[in-house]
């Protein structure tokens, strides 16, 4: 296991972690990394507590003779194997050089100029920075917004096809002179291109086609990893997206996954086994300068402590295709797997082939912090009424299954009392089912679609009547299975309390701001052209609220400009299907152009949403929709 903290929901982001493992930064760091390595025994002054960060991303472990800490409360706790000392003492040391923890060379001379031990030489992360105009924040190196960046599965052979999407959102907040700073590597990690992509008008679309980059580049087929950094940004430090797969040909497939997550996590989980005819392949990506040794990532099945090693060692970035039933060959859907990271991945896809179609997913991080919650199961019904939920669309049960199995998403938890509610469009409530204070090894699936009885949507909600836990991150895999076509999609996330005057632990939900989180504004791209882009919109309410919303749907053409604009009002608890060249007209989408895409915006309500796209032929996708 890496074992670095990258991400801590209270305290945000370790933004010492994104600086290192920055690709340019990185390469710095090993040739740093070997001249110290050279040198023998190091004193390492740790002015930051970055040490324990620092340390696991060395390629060549050091010799470290003492760890030294400022901080007077700190001296004689462990730290990285070693007691830390107080910095006082630091000319008393024998080593003959000094690496302090810090990316400021001109502070670091000040303050140790008087404490280094004779002879001694002095190092710091100087050399490690990334150039200054790649900064959004000069003044201060460790600014979340120097390290606005992601990664994305990028591929482009002669089946597949990948195609990101997104938009200046950045704009909205102050930046001017975006641009990208680009990286591709292949399957065995090599890096295959390096550039820069200006993105200079405000709000306008941002569209990254494999095909296209191969084209211009000279590039031979890839299946790989991009590298996205945001230079020039403001207000937000993630790199949100969709990212479109499609077959190319014959081959029938079509996928749209998001991702907005960029810290690798220990744990993921919502990959599912196999059904019957079914490969379903897990793509490991290393997201770091490091070679991952042999045996360190695991599967098992979820609540089921037997761990199966994932052999092969990985290069630095390199991406390995995992099949899951040559690791687990006797687990079957809807049993789940646990994939066991160890902090070496950003969340990672998973592709499922069934006959001559693909489907791909997203993992979910499974998070270590979280311990159940026994105060969720005494909320006041007048303060949150049904609490958290997990909206999800119901299309119609004649063509559709909408198959729900809920998935542990915290280490710790081991039951999961759950209960569907289903609503029609026009936000009525139907049937309802009670699923069972499942196990944490559960394989229980409901058709919700059956269920239902006709379109709209579904809410999966904790329901106490047997027991159990909830710790407030309630999750799902949802697929659809179109009966005509055979094509499936899915989809997973988690639960929210929606549309409450009152909050509950950082609840409802805000993306801008502090709960209450009461207002919209998502993203969905607009096609012209088959496949047509669409989106399932819910109003989901855990109590009372306003009876109808107040929605803004407005079409940006490709350099960001607002070309027009519509209303609509969906009543509480109800929901609606949005087709952009429906809503605007063909003639619309014509002039605003390739990488065109609709604001969904709503101050009144918080809205949740799918987006996709969809064929005649019944090719279609689904996955839930980012916001800014």
């Amino acid at each position: 296991m890496l074992g670095i903290r990258t991400f801590d929901p209270r305290t945000g982001g370790n933004m010492a972690y994104r600086a290192l493992t920055h690709p340019l930064a990185a390469e710095k760091l090993a040739i740093l990394n070997h001249a110290l390595a050279e040198a023998g025994p190091v004193a390492i002054y740790d002015p930051h507590g970055m040490a324990e960060t620092i340390l696991p991303l060395l390629p060549v472990p050091l010799q470290v003779a003492e760890l030294y800490t400022h901080d007077s409360l700190r001296v004689g706790q462990p730290c990285c194997g070693q007691v830390l000392r107080a910095l006082a003492d630091l000319p008393a040391s024998t080593a003959t050089t000094v690496w302090a923890l810090d990316f400021a060379s001109g502070i670091m001379e000040n303050r140790l100029a008087g404490l280094m031990p004779p002879g001694g030489t002095l190092l710091t992360l100087a050399p490690v920075r990334l150039p200054q105009d790649m900064l959004s924040v000069g003044h201060h190196y460790l600014d979340r917004l120097n390290f606005g960046t992601n990664f994305a599965f990028f591929r482009e052979t002669e089946e597949f096809s990948t195609r990101l999407v997104t938009a200046n959102y950045w704009a909205r907040y102050g930046a001017r002179d975006v641009r990208l700073w680009l990286r591709l590597f292949d399957e065995s990690g090599c890096v295959l291109h390096t550039w820069e992509q200006p993105v200079p008008k405000g709000e306008q679309a941002i569209v990254l086609d494999s095909a296209e980059i191969r084209q211009r580049f000279g590039l031979p087929a890839f299946t790989g990893q991009l590298f996205i950094h945001a230079i020039g940004i403001a207000g937000h430090d993630v790199v949100k997206y969709a990212l479109e797969t499609r077959g190319k040909g014959a081959n029938a497939s079509l996928s749209v996954t998001h991702d907005a997550n960029a810290w690798p996590a220990n744990r993921y989980a919502n990959l599912p086994a196999p059904a019957p005819g079914e490969d379903v392949v897990l793509w490991v990506q290393n997201s770091h300068d490091l070679t991952i040794p042999a045996g360190t990532m695991t599967l098992n099945r979820m609540g089921c402590d037997e761990q199966v090693a994932i052999s092969p060692t990985l290069a630095p970035y390199q991406t390995l295709a995992v099949h899951v039933h040559d690791m687990l060959p006797d687990l079957a859907w809807p049993a789940q797997v646990e994939f066991r990271a160890g902090g070496y991945v950003v969340r990672p896809r998973y592709e499922v082939t069934r006959g001559a179609r693909t489907r791909i997913a997203h993992l979910n991080v499974q998070r270590a912090d979280l311990q159940p919650d026994p105060g969720i199961a005494g909320l006041d019904p007048r303060f949150f009424g049904r609490g958290y939920l997990l909206p999800f669309p119901v299309p119609d049960p004649a063509r559709y299954r909408t198959l729900v199995v809920p998935a542990p998403m915290a280490e710790s938890l081991t039951s999961l009392p759950v209960r569907v509610d289903c609503f029609d469009q026009a936000g009525q409530a139907g049937p309802a089912r009670f699923m069972g204070n499942l196990g944490r090894d559960h394989a229980s699936m409901l058709d919700a679609g059956a269920l239902a009885g006709s379109a709209g949507h579904a809410e999966l909600v904790y329901d106490f009547c047997e027991g159990g836990q909830a710790d407030g991150w309630l999750h799902a895999l949802i697929r659809y299975e179109d009966r005509m076509s055979g094509h499936v999609a899915e989809t997973s996330f988690g639960a929210h309390i929606f549309n409450t005057a009152m909050t509950y632990r950082g609840e409802p939900q805000s993306y801008a701001g502090p709960p209450p989180g009461l207002s919209t504004r998502l993203f969905l791209t607009a096609a012209l052209h088959e496949p047509y882009s669409f989106c399932m919109l819910i109003y989901p309410a855990s109590g009372p609220w306003h009876a109808m919303s107040d929605t803004q749907l407005s079409l940006h053409a490709a350099h960001g400009a607002v070309m027009a604009e519509e209303r609509l009002a969906i009543p509480l608890s109800g929901s609606c299907e949005i087709w952009p060249h429906e809503v605007f007209g063909r003639a619309a989408l014509e002039i605003a152009g390739k990488g065109a895409y609709v604001i969904i915006r709503d101050t009144t309500c918080r809205l949740f949403g799918y987006h996709g796209r969809r064929s005649g032929d019944g090719r279609f996708s689904i996955d839930h929709m980012f916001g800014f």
